[in-house]
């Protein structure tokens, strides 16, 4: 690969992370730091978008760091899924840098907002990009300390309760992660997620390989919120600033299910019939818990929270059915799940200011002052229940259909009963926050948390991501092949093997065992 190549693969991780240097040099100019944001972002998600055509042209991009060939040295690897999460990273990036010009204030700038939020965004696509299971780990711990970091901003009582139960139960997760990489390098010899696949499968004792198959299941299930791991994510999401909030929403938790993407279809697919089913289990529990939860709730951001729960589910669900189509379906998924979800918990910030609570019983009369922003609130808020022509019916219908095609009807029931209960949740925030009068007394004066004029950037990023939601609805079909294309690399683990380690190399390995 040539050097452009290879500056195209890592540019994703080294550009956020000077950004976010840049942005440490200037902390005494807010100004600076905020144009940093910005324009930062932008450079991001221009730069995901060309790796992402040079994937689709390319198959998979492989970055040898220091020029050591695999399993030697450390490798970035970009195929189909890595590269479309990069690119979300970008347009969600993106959208918070500009959502925080009116949202994050000088006192959050003061204490290290913005070179936090660039090295969050780093430990996101290193996450994404590396092909190497300890730096996997690496990747989760920046994420972690910068995640929680941006969570105790401001250093209010709930944040910190929130932020507690969130570090908690991911160094729990860290704890176990670790753990099975010490386990996984003693059976392989190997930290080269390609050359685990490999060695893995010359393996004799299956029942070791499927302890720690359990363990990377336990560990990025925590990550993922999944069942019955999810508490920490409602106890911490609703605590920060909405930006943060936003952020979280759209990706951390995709990590962790992009993690169980990568591991179960690359490397623990030797006894997919033992441990795909557990995935099935967890996915429909995920799913109820979460939307149970959801409908549980009279708080704006924490019915957006339990949502991100129960939507998880539906993603683990195309994972755990494991047909090409039930893969498509789970990274059609994704894609949609990001915008909308980021999106709504947007929403919840604007009309905070304009109202003064998240409180759902102190909100009303939104649709006759701002219709606009009723319009979309529906958008997002009706894609997430799954109607069409959005982009989540979509996403919807392609998880049911490959769950009918292989006869999980107890799953597909699931499926449909959440999604209506989805629709509950949505209604229930339209007519309690847009549709019923104003109560009196309102939480506080509207708008008084912020002059009018300042309010101004959170509307282009709702704006922008709507009609993104629209459009995927409208014209999927690139969005389609993108995942139909990502299904099969993950299915067929001979592509990303030989293009990390070469097809030299893997057939020297088969001959010494021979």
């Amino acid at each position: 690969m040539s050097a452009y190549m290879d500056a195209l693969v890592a540019l994703p991780v080294i550009l956020p992370l000077l950004i976010g240097a840049l942005s440490l040099a200037l902390w005494r100019s807010h100004a600076a730091q905020k144009l940093l944001g910005v324009f930062g972002t932008l450079a991001l998600l221009a730069v995901s978008v060309h790796l992402l055509f040079e994937t689709w042209e390319h198959d998979h991009l492989v970055m040898h760091m220091g020029s050591w060939q695999a399993p030697f040295g450390i490798v970035l690897v970009s195929d189909m899924l890595s590269a479309i999460m990069v690119v979300l990273t970008g347009i969600i990036g993106l959208a918070t840098a500009i959502y925080s010009l009116s949202d994050i204030g000088s006192r959050h700038e003061r204490f290290g907002y913005y070179p936090l939020f660039h090295l969050l965004l780093a430990g996101v696509n290193g996450a994404f990009l590396t092909g190497d299971i300890f730096n996997l780990y690496v990747w989760f711990e920046v994420m972690l300390v910068a995640s929680f970091a941006l969570l105790i901003l401001g250093g209010e009582r709930a944040q910190m309760e929130g932020a507690i139960k969130y570090v908690t139960l991911n160094l729990v997760s860290s704890m176990l992660f670790l753990t099975a990489i010490g386990l996984l390098y003693g059976l392989t010899g190997t930290l080269n997620m390609a050359d685990i696949a490999v060695r893995l499968g010359e393996v004799e004792d299956t029942g070791l390989v499927t302890v720690i198959a359990m363990l990377f299941m336990v560990s990025f299930g925590i990550k993922a919120a999944a069942f019955p791991f999810f508490f920490w994510l409602p106890a911490s999401y609703h605590t920060p600033k909405v930006a943060v909030s936003a952020l979280f929403a759209g990706m951390l938790t995709k990590v962790g299910v992009y993690a169980l993407f990568r591991v179960f279809t690359l490397i623990f697919n030797q006894d997919v019939d033992y441990t795909h089913e557990i995935l099935l289990w967890i996915a429909m529990l995920t799913m109820l818990t979460g939307v149970l939860g959801a409908a549980a709730q009279f708080e704006f951001r924490r019915i957006l929270s339990f949502h991100i729960i129960s939507q998880i589910g539906y993603m683990i669900l195309g994972l755990a059915l494991f047909t090409p189509l039930a893969i498509v379906g789970g990274v059609f998924y994704i894609m949609h799940h990001i915008i909308v979800k980021a999106n709504l918990f947007l929403i919840s910030g604007l009309t905070y200011q304009l109202k003064g609570s998240h409180e759902l019983k102190e909100l009303g009369g939104l649709y006759r002052s701002h219709p606009m922003l009723g319009v979309l609130f529906m958008v997002p808020a009706l894609s997430l229940a799954g109607l069409p022509p959005l982009s989540g019916f979509f996403a919807k219908f392609i998880i049911i259909r490959a769950g009918i095609e292989v006869e999980a009807w107890l799953a597909v029931t699931v499926a449909l009963v959440v999604g209506l209960l989805t629709l509950y949740s949505m209604v229930k925030i339209w007519n309690e926050v847009f549709w019923k009068a104003q109560p009196e007394p309102a939480g506080r004066a509207a708008g008084s948390g912020a002059p009018a004029g300042s309010l101004f950037w959170m509307w282009p990023p709702i704006v922008g991501l709507a009609l993104m939601t629209v459009m995927i609805g409208l014209y999927g079909q690139p969005i389609f092949e993108m995942a139909e294309l990502s299904a099969e690399q993950l299915l067929d683990t001979s592509r990303y093997i030989d293009a990390v380690l070469g097809a030299d190399y893997v057939e020297s390995l088969q001959e010494m065992r021979r």
